[in-house]
């Protein structure tokens, strides 16, 4: 029972992990499919550290990095999306 209880604990903290796919299609679409861009006005999100790419998410969101785009891709991100593709990008080469 123990050991049950340990699977489902851990598989319930990285449950959001598997969020990440699906938004980083509409990633991609500016910042490329392995988080790098094609174009020069967009920057590259692989290999960025993870805490930063979270908090610019968040200011995204919250309006205190302003930016009409970005606020409309991120309306829709809950907390544990941004957590989740922020953890996705950071993890790239």
């Amino acid at each position: 029972m123990k050991k049950l209880l340990v699977l489902l604990a851990t598989l319930a903290t990285s449950a959001h992990l598997y969020a990440a796919p699906a938004q980083v299609a509409l990633c991609a679409t500016c910042h490329g499919k392995d988080g790098i861009s094609t174009m020069p006005i967009y920057p590259n999100l692989a290999g960025q550290k993870e805490q930063y790419l979270y908090l610019q998410l968040q200011k995204f969101k919250d309006d205190t990095r302003p930016d009409p785009i970005m606020k409309g891709m991120v309306a829709a991100l809950t907390d544990e999306d941004m957590k989740a593709l922020a953890k996705y990008y950071a993890e790239l080469k």
